[in-house]
């Protein structure tokens, strides 16, 4: 007898409120005699469960039924919880007393161990607040009101249909789909610098994947970092990129986009930093570097 497919017949019943036993049968694929037997040990259990021949019979359980706390183990127990703390760190605040119902009902305490700050040094709390407007946007499936500065420092103001907030390679991103545009939009939270809460509701619609498309035309960069900037390079590349040298400098080959933000971002690396492949970003970093020179010699 599979102790799995009792448990999945509770919370079939829990769902469905009756079923038939060629039903639950059919579900759970096996026999309606097996289906039977899982009744009575069930039964035997003491889950109030009842099986009623005829027509309007079925199988079901006592109205008002619940799980009782001591199904779950105390390892499954710490693990419910930890998963409700791990959404609460995400800035959540509708789950705190169902927390503190189960660790009631659960008679376990669990140390308050995951802390989430959506904020930069020195941002004060305007992205904590921003990252909370956007979640209610995207469970409520309200329009929202942007002003958004892109890449090329072109700043817009658009209505957006907030569909997803995604965290990747350590930065928080916010999936849309444009009205301006018609289109699906990827919006980096940092660059959003104004954000309005509309009364407008919409259906919410599957983000298309399309981000292995998007990699498809990075560049192949190959970087060469001394090793005192190394704490930098493990921060910001993975492991894979990475080829450790003799000397202890790194070598680095990883994709990226070839565009301003690259040069500025080598540039935040000052003189630790080579450019080894391709050639002609060697011209493009110096001329940039010099103009900064240019600028701010004494």
């Amino acid at each position: 007898m599979s102790d799995s497919r009792l448990f999945k017949i509770l919370y079939y019943l829990l769902d469905k409120k009756r079923a038939t036993a060629p039903e639950l049968a059919a579900e759970f694929e096996v026999s309606v005699r097996t289906i039977y037997r899982d009744v009575e040990a069930l039964s035997s259990a003491g889950i109030p469960i009842y099986a009623e021949p005829g027509r309007n019979g079925g199988i079901y359980l006592l109205q008002d039924f619940i799980l009782d706390r001591a199904i779950l183990s105390e390892n499954e127990k710490l693990e419910v919880l930890t998963a409700m703390q791990s959404i609460l760190a995400t800035g959540y605040t509708g789950g705190k007393e169902m927390l503190t119902k189960l660790s009631a009902l659960f008679n376990v305490n669990t140390r308050n161990w995951l802390e989430v700050d959506f904020s930069r040094w020195g941002k004060c709390t305007y992205d904590n607040s921003k990252f909370e407007k956007l979640k209610t946007a995207v469970i409520q499936c309200k329009e929202i009101k942007i002003v958004y500065e892109n890449s090329n420092s072109k700043r817009s103001e658009r209505i957006v249909q907030p569909l997803k907030i995604s965290y990747k390679s350590k930065e928080w991103y916010l999936k849309a789909f444009c009205t301006e545009k018609q289109d699906f939009r990827i919006f980096k939270l940092n660059r959003i610098l104004a954000l309005e809460l509309l009364e407008n509701t919409f259906v919410p619609r599957p983000y298309p994947d399309i981000e292995n498309n998007i990699q498809q035309t990075y560049h192949q960069i190959v970087l060469l970092f001394s090793k005192e900037i190394a704490y930098r390079v493990y921060d910001e590349f993975d492991e894979t990129e990475i080829e450790y040298q003799k000397n202890g400098d790194l070598m680095v080959c990883a994709q990226m986009p070839v565009d301003a933000w690259l040069t500025g971002y080598l540039l935040s690396f000052g003189a630790q930093v080579e450019i080894i492949e391709p050639k002609y970003l060697k011209g493009v970093l110096a001329a940039q570097a010099q103009e900064i020179y240019e600028k701010n010699k004494p």
